[in-house]
């Protein structure tokens, strides 16, 4: 099912992180937060603008508390998300395999004042997932696309009931990831829906609710 959702101040440098020094402690108001997200200078790893939307309103209406995103980038997503983790109480890990991705992120994610709310880790996805514990009840996948199914089940054991696991890049992808939208569609565990809440990228987002 297909559904159409068509929902300055700081100086940024090419990888969207601003002139303010990271290693000072900052207070950053709501009306900042929005500015510096409204003028990141992403790059083509980034979630676009409205599927980073729906991702921090997914998060924030579903009450999560403990996320995962697998594919950090610049940390784009990670801000949108965890803002909503941090209305909600909760928390977001988001790992990326690239150390400079993963340091750019952690810039981004202290000069926004989210770094007691997102947790930036780096490594291989497959190696870090089983090694996180407890449990969790969303996931934003956006990472190597043949590997999908393999960060899902590696998730899987881990999902509340209620849980929302978000696949990316689920249209102009497909081809790549299908041993997962078929392993998905038969799941019997999950109501699913796609979703294209932006045409930036002519793609779409895979939405699975874990029922069971």
């Amino acid at each position: 099912m297909l559904m159409l959702l068509f929902i300055g101040t700081i100086v940024f440098n090419q990888f969207g992180t601003s002139n303010i020094n990271a290693a000072d402690s900052i207070t950053v108001t709501d009306e900042q937060r929005e500015e510096f997200i409204k003028n990141f200078k992403r790059i083509g790893l980034n979630t676009a603008p409205d599927d980073a939307m729906i991702l921090r309103i997914l998060v924030q209406a579903s009450g999560a508390k403990r996320g995962i995103e697998v594919g950090s980038a610049t940390g784009y997503g990670a801000i949108n998300m965890g803002i909503a983790f941090e209305r909600n109480g909760g928390h977001l890990y988001t790992i990326d395999v690239d150390p400079q991705m993963v340091k750019i992120c952690r810039e981004n994610v202290k000069k926004i004042g989210l770094e007691k709310t997102v947790t930036v880790i780096e490594g291989d996805a497959l190696k870090v997932l089983p090694t996180l514990e407890g449990e969790f009840d969303f996931v934003f996948i956006d990472a190597l696309k043949r590997d999908y199914l393999k960060y899902f089940q590696a998730i899987s054991p881990k999902l509340k009931k209620g849980a929302i696991v978000v696949a990316d890049n689920v249209i102009r992808s497909a081809n790549e990831m299908r041993d997962f939208l078929d392993f998905m569609e038969k799941d019997k565990d999950f109501e699913k829906v796609t979703i294209r809440a932006s045409m930036e990228k002519n793609d779409g987002m895979g939405i699975y609710l874990k029922i069971r």
